[in-house]
């Protein structure tokens, strides 16, 4: 059990039709742990991001962020992914509007900041990332690393208390994977409450607290990264793992 629960799943199961996706998911997240989700494709990783801020509704269970329960609808639920951040695997960026607007936007329209004091902040959170000097720039003129960075940068603009990524490479050439995974490292290092889901074995490794395996819908193994990798306790895991790591 985490310390300080700030995120808590508990009997969730989840139906698209016939189609069980979640099975009985149990998951504790503690404040400032990053868990990464892995599995095979159709494991359930991506829905079980999206549940966290309802992005998919649940069947069944319970979820609560920070002790209250998820809400339904309405305004509450907006308070909720104002908390929740998230960055996608297409980058989700207005075209219209330049880095700097797309970044100050939501604190504007949703956490009510002045405009100046929200540009003030998008810009130095812009300069966390590495891209303060493409502030002026349209998402079109950046490369996918870099649209993928502002994205970020957008989520952190709304001080979330936890940044959920469903794969936020997986759409990128192999080139630009690193800087977006260098801008998670040093989020992790500083103590962000990250909920990862990804391919990319070496970030699982270096920067979780806990590797999540999923299969057929359901939590198999949740363990350290060092466990799990060297000593998986499954046959699915292994079998994944050898297929994975012979690349």
């Amino acid at each position: 059990m985490a310390v300080d629960p700030l995120i808590e799943l508990d009997g969730v199961n989840k139906w698209y039709h016939d189609l069980h996706v979640l099975r009985d998911i149990d998951l504790t997240v503690g404040r400032g742990e990053v868990i990464v989700v892995i599995g095979p494709s159709g494991s359930g990783k991506s829905t079980l991001c999206r549940t966290i801020n309802r992005l998919e509704t649940v069947q069944s269970g319970t979820i609560r962020l920070d002790g209250q329960p998820l809400p339904e609808e309405g305004r509450a639920l907006a308070r909720l992914r104002a908390d929740v951040g998230m960055v996608f695997q297409s980058f989700n960026l207005f075209a219209h509007k330049t880095v700097l607007e797309n970044v100050a936007l939501a604190p504007v329209k949703v956490r009510r900041r002045g405009r100046e004091d929200a540009e003030r902040r998008a810009l130095a959170l812009l300069d966390r990332v590495g891209l303060a000097s493409q502030a002026p720039k349209y998402p079109a003129q950046l490369s996918g690393g870099q649209q993928q960075r502002v994205a970020i940068a957008r989520a952190l603009a709304m001080d979330p208390k936890v940044l959920l990524f469903d794969e936020p490479t997986s759409a990128l050439d192999p080139e630009m994977i690193n800087e977006v995974l260098e801008v998670m490292r040093q989020l992790a290092r500083d103590g962000m409450t990250m909920v990862v889901v990804t391919h990319e074995m070496g970030f699982a490794r270096a920067s979780a607290d806990r590797v999540v395996f999923m299969a057929d819908g359901r939590i198999v193994e949740d363990r350290t990264p060092e466990e799990f990798f060297t000593n998986p306790r499954s046959d699915r895991a292994r079998d994944f793992l050898s297929k994975i790591l012979e690349h």
